[in-house]
């Protein structure tokens, strides 16, 4: 009887979906790029801050629910570039940029 072979991707070494955990991943690792490119601009201290913020969150929470190397990768990569877009941007004016004072 044929069985139907699944693909394995970088994501699904184990041979299983894990669709949540892909996307979390993923979103983790644009936010952190979104939030390292934007630092790169003084200007855009809000974006590379709340990017970075939310980078950082989803990082976090893409890391606490990997299940395979592939994820916790990207959610590694995500999460430094987040940080480091975060720092830059709160070094630039914060994310709340002259709001308060």
């Amino acid at each position: 009887m044929a069985q139907l072979a699944h693909p394995t991707t970088y994501l699904n070494t184990d041979g299983r979906p894990h669709p949540v955990e892909n996307r979390f991943a993923s979103v983790a690792l644009a936010l952190g790029l979104i939030a390292v490119v934007t630092a790169a601009f003084p200007g855009l201290h809000l974006v590379s801050s709340w990017a970075g913020l939310a980078g950082i969150a989803t990082g976090a929470w893409a890391q606490l629910i990997s299940a395979t190397t592939g994820q916790r990768f990207l959610a590694v990569l995500g999460l430094g570039a987040a940080a480091l877009g975060f720092y830059l941007g709160v070094a630039h004016g914060g994310p709340f940029g002259g709001w308060l004072g």
